[in-house]
């Protein structure tokens, strides 16, 4: 595989794209990290194509060639998928930024993968529908990068994840080959599913140039709620409780008293509470189509959490005060990175599990001397761990914290879950794929990608 181009890589490139080939060293170091930890590797070149055509062009030269293609968005991503560690070409996607159709009639839409997640729930909204994947990177990251890491969000509990939207896709082979995976209809038993095979893939296997995603009617209303707990685990057990009994939110989000001071801090916000006493808040949202609907459902929840010692619980009453909250939740990311060097695993258990998997991160990280900072999407068992570096000296740092790691997601696997709900494996947490499948599984998905790209050039070094 060939990490540096040369003068006849470079004709080639700037004859196809002009200005769009890119070898400015600041550009190239800039595009050479995402948001995952520090990291950094700058790819020999950026490439900006708007066409299929181009990207064709591109894939079949650089198959030919053996020059190494990393698919890149918005970058935004926290497992290192779109670091191109084997130099080559970095393949901005950024330029593929159109809705191409709303299709009302049949609640579709097809899009270029380089639109803002939150841009096409804008859009689709006018029409009154809805695509309900909403990361916490919603407003800057792109539908094709979502598409990548199959990505989930708050409303994942009720909706489901990116998968759960993706009828059919256009894509470029490594080879340079275009094709469609599936069909634009809602149900397809047509030989093996493509369509779902590439959703999650993390670009290791094509690059995608074309999205139609189904759309459901957009809710009219919506009720949220937040919920303070004295003890962090009983707000965990307070989840399953509340899905026990017949409830489904379209939001249940868990925040541990770190995340929300933290986050309060980064912000600047002052009109939401945190008691000496909170351990943990959850964030309880419904919607739906009959107000009165959601008001008996918030208080039957309320009912639920009568069980629970909890302080007053807060009513958003006004627009504002939603987005407050939500806004406390979808910074959290960033407000804990702002704190220290950081590692952020992504866990996910059955959410019956949440309370002995919140006991085992706070056990581990006592066991080894780390602060863990954690939030996620309770009502679907995925829980963010957020680790920060503090007083750690690098050796325990780079040595120890790896046992502590591979300790936890143990316990994860042992608890029924996995170790990656919604940030994909990438490059950093590719150590421990092995803790979460036998090696004939891994070998399995070895030789899906040698069939799609057997000269290994689309974003190697990823998940294996």
């Amino acid at each position: 595989m060939i990490s540096i181009l040369n003068d006849r890589h470079a004709s080639f490139f700037t004859k196809l794209l002009g200005e769009r080939y890119i070898v400015n060293e600041e550009i190239r170091i800039s595009y050479g990290s995402d948001e995952t930890e520090d990291l950094n590797f700058p790819p020999s070149a950026v490439l900006k194509p708007n066409s299929v055509e181009e990207i064709s062009s591109i894939m079949k030269f650089c198959f030919e060639e053996q020059i190494p293609v990393t698919p890149a968005g918005a970058r935004t991503g926290l497992s290192g998928g779109a670091l191109p560690t084997h130099g080559g070409i970095l393949l901005s996607m950024e330029k593929f930024n159109r809705i191409l159709e709303i299709d009302e009639n049949n609640h579709q839409v097809i899009t270029e993968p380089g639109v803002i997640t939150q841009v096409l729930q804008d859009a689709v909204k006018e029409k009154g529908l809805f695509y309900p994947p909403d990361p916490a990177s919603k407003g800057s990251c792109f539908i094709g990068g979502n598409i990548s890491e199959n990505s989930g969000g708050p409303k994942a509990v009720k909706y489901g994840v990116t998968k759960d939207y993706v009828l059919n896709l256009e894509v470029v082979l490594p080879n340079g080959e275009v094709i469609w995976t599936g069909a634009n209809v809602l149900k397809n038993a047509t030989g093996y599913n493509l369509t779902q095979l590439i959703v999650g893939s993390e670009g290791t296997l094509a690059i995608v140039t074309k999205i139609v995603l189904k759309l459901i009617p957009h809710p009219t209303n919506d009720m949220l709620m937040l919920v303070p707990f004295f003890d962090a685990q009983k707000a965990c057990e307070a989840v399953a409780a509340i899905f026990k009994a017949g409830y489904t939110p379209s939001g249940l989000e868990f925040m541990e008293r770190d995340a929300l001071i933290y986050t309060k801090e980064f912000i600047g916000e002052s009109s939401i509470n945190i008691g000496d006493n909170h351990a943990a808040h959850l964030i309880i949202e419904v919607d739906g189509f009959d107000p009165e609907q959601l008001m008996k459902d918030c208080e039957g929840i309320l009912n639920v959490l009568e069980n629970f010692e909890t302080d007053e619980i807060l009513f958003a009453d006004s627009e504002a005060q939603k987005n407050a909250l939500w806004s406390l939740r979808r910074k959290a990311g960033e407000a804990v990175k702002s704190q220290s060097i950081y590692k952020e695993e992504d866990t996910v258990v059955p959410r019956y599990a949440l309370p002995e998997l919140l006991g085992h991160i706070k056990r581990i990280g006592k066991k080894y001397g780390f602060q863990s900072v954690c939030y996620g999407h309770a009502g679907d068992g995925n829980l963010h761990v957020n680790i920060l570096k503090g007083d750690l000296s690098d050796e325990q740092w780079e040595n120890e914290l790896p046992i502590a790691i591979r300790e936890l997601f143990t316990e994860v696997i042992n608890l029924g879950g996995t170790i990656s709900g919604e940030h994909g494996i990438g490059l950093v947490q590719k150590p421990f794929m092995d803790i979460a499948f036998p090696e004939v599984t891994l070998n399995l998905m070895r030789e899906i990608k040698r069939v799609f790209d057997p000269k290994n050039i689309l974003n190697p070094g990823k998940i294996f």
